[in-house]
């Protein structure tokens, strides 16, 4: 059964970088979509960013052009760069998977797997 930590969250100033990184265990990632979410004080979860198991991506509008997800299989793990943040992005951040046999899709819904999520707080 496949097993998801993220790590890298924490206190950055508006304007700042932060890199998560989501790292698999208990099975290989190859065959999974990834996917980013967060959930900010007081909103519903949202999805910020997917990559496809051919490396395709998505990204939410609001972080378009800041933010950069990737994944290193042999690593079991998918990163989320994260430039230029803003207060609006506080939020937990959780990392989810679903395993699929399309390498071109990408997913938010239905995922399989979820890891604890890692805090970022964007603040002065």
């Amino acid at each position: 059964q496949l097993q998801l930590v993220e790590s890298g969250g924490g206190l950055v100033q508006p304007g700042g970088s932060l890199r998560l990184s989501c790292v698999g265990s208990g099975a290989s990632l190859a065959n999974y979509a990834i996917a980013w979410f967060r959930q900010a004080p007081g909103r519903e979860r949202e999805g910020v960013s997917c990559i496809t198991t051919s490396h395709g991506v998505d990204y939410e509008e609001s972080v378009k052009g800041r933010f950069t997800i990737s994944r290193d299989n042999a690593k079991k793990t998918v990163y989320l760069q994260m430039n230029s943040l803003k207060p609006e992005d506080t939020a937990v951040y959780y990392c989810a998977a679903r395993q699929t046999v399309w390498p071109g899709v990408c997913y938010y819904t239905g995922m399989e797997y979820w890891g604890k999520g890692t805090l970022i707080t964007v603040s002065s």
